[in-house]
């Protein structure tokens, strides 16, 4: 048998069918959020984002993945520079996010989170960068770089991410407790910090999780969109609106701000109900297991600690985009992965996709020197 069918015969297709599931639950969600909004521009648009997701995903798929373990503190780097350039753009929304290229913007922050796992996967390939406490200093600074640059856009729900990615790839790359726990600590240092960096707009979203009332009027401010977010999700019942037809006739109890952005997952609630939402979160799993089953079985660190990260950071971002809809986390401007509306993280998410795949293709060892002991 040849090598390329050698390799075809371990391509992980669940991956590939949760990922086209997963997109047409969006779409479907969008779709209602046009609906309820009169307004059916958004669904067209990110129909055109999916199909444009299927050379993004399929190139990350054809290029050797162990090319982006030579370049990767050069992409990180470069990426660093982006993220500067949206400071000198005009804001939208409060925000300094998006760099504008003709019709599209582009959020150099959906890039970051990709290069920083690969540039943080190189670094930790061998045991001697961080089996020792000085070790820790060169991924720490890599994650507080880009942290506190996304922070000051500000874009809260973004760079809530990169602590989670560091923690779990220090642990998949076999960092001692001790080093741990001492990340956990930094880490909790530097909450004072990035309080001092947030916006009054980002503080108040943190404030607001711990005042928070159920029942009564929609209060005024941050409290608008959570009292919103969960009305809208409770409309849904156990087998939304799609079986039983819509809670109510009142247009005000449906109105709710990034309906298809942020809170995609709220119309996923008032759609298919109680039923739709395990669903998903169904589909998210079997997408994270593989993940983490390519990563067990790949003997390449490089791909193995990627692999690692890019489930690490799919799985955090459901926890804090589905979290923030029910009050357990505060409301950012995190998307959720595959569903939320938006090109730049569905083409980085579909691409990450595609390295999982990547790397599931091409699992063997080829590296000199001591790795570390998984």
């Amino acid at each position: 048998m040849t090598d390329g069918a050698i390799r075809w015969r371990r391509f992980p297709w669940l991956i590939p069918l949760v990922q086209i599931a997963l997109m047409a639950v969006g779409l479907a969600a969008i779709a209602r959020g046009d609906e309820l909004a009169d307004d059916s521009g958004l669904f067209d648009r990110q129909l055109v984002w999916v199909v444009l997701s299927v050379p993004a995903t399929l190139l990350a798929i054809v290029i050797p993945y162990r090319f982006w373990k030579t370049q990767a503190f050069w992409v990180f780097l470069i990426t660093l520079g982006l993220l500067v350039i949206p400071y000198f753009m005009p804001a939208r929304g409060g925000s300094h996010r998006w760099i504008p290229l003709g019709p599209v913007n582009f959020q150099p922050s959906e890039v970051a989170k990709l290069a920083y796992m690969m540039a943080l996967s190189q670094y930790l390939m061998f045991r001697s960068n961080y089996r020792k406490l000085w070790g820790l200093v060169p991924p720490f600074v890599m994650t507080l770089v880009p942290m506190g640059l996304i922070l000051k856009e500000p874009d809260l729900g973004t760079s809530m991410l990169f602590l989670p990615v560091l923690f779990a790839m220090l642990f998949a790359a076999g960092a001692r407790w001790t080093h741990l726990l001492l990340i956990v600590f930094l880490g909790l240092g530097t909450l004072p910090v990035g309080w001092k960096f947030m916006s009054a707009e980002q503080k108040s979203r943190v404030t607001t999780l711990f005042s928070q009332t159920d029942g009564g009027p929609a209060p005024r401010g941050d409290g608008y969109h959570l009292h919103q977010s969960k009305q809208v999700l409770a409309l849904g019942g156990v087998w939304g609106s799609a079986v039983t037809g819509p809670a109510t006739d009142d247009e005000f109890l449906y109105h709710l701000p990034a309906s298809r952005t942020d809170f995609i997952f709220c119309l996923v609630g008032e759609r298919w109900g109680w039923w739709g939402c395990l669903g998903v979160f169904a589909l998210y799993l079997l997408l994270f297991a593989s993940g983490l089953a390519i990563s067990t079985s790949t003997a390449e660190p490089f791909g193995r600690l990627l692999a690692v990260g890019i489930v690490t950071i799919l799985a955090t971002q459901l926890l804090i985009n589905t979290g923030m809809t029910v009050g357990l986390t505060p409301i950012t401007g995190l998307t959720l992965p595959l569903l939320s509306y938006g090109g730049s993280s569905m083409l980085m998410t579909s691409f990450s996709i595609g390295l999982l795949i990547n790397i599931a293709l091409r699992p063997g060892f080829e590296v000199t020197g001591e790795t570390f002991r998984y």
